[in-house]
């Protein structure tokens, strides 16, 4: 069953401290652990900019929306993403699970 990742991030000190050579490093080592990722069936979704004047709006700064194709996947990307650093770098908050459609959602709701 196609599961998702919604991260929200906001960089920490390490980062804003970090020099443009250390971010460039970083984003390489990144890059070229995506191609496994990738073949394993994973996709990023959607990239970008959280919205600071949305209702209820997080505190974190950015966001990134991945899917996968199940939860053996799912865990590998996370595992991965937790590998590289980035949680040195990002204070990240990672919400994941298997996608369904609005009918089956409001029926787990209400099923609370």
């Amino acid at each position: 069953m196609t599961h998702y990742l919604a991260e929200l991030y906001s960089p920490r000190q390490q980062w804003l401290s970090l020099d443009e050579a250390g971010r460039t490093g970083f984003f390489e080592a990144i890059g070229a652990g995506m191609g496994a990722l990738s073949a394993l069936g994973i996709e990023a979704i959607a990239l970008g900019r959280t919205e600071a004047t949305t209702l209820n709006a997080p505190t974190q700064q950015f966001f990134a929306i991945w899917r996968a194709p199940d939860a053996t996947a799912m865990q590998a990307l996370i595992n991965g993403i937790a590998a590289s650093g980035w949680h040195d770098y990002f204070d990240t908050i990672n919400a994941t699970g298997a996608g369904g459609d609005l009918n089956t959602h409001l029926a787990e709701l209400a099923a609370l």
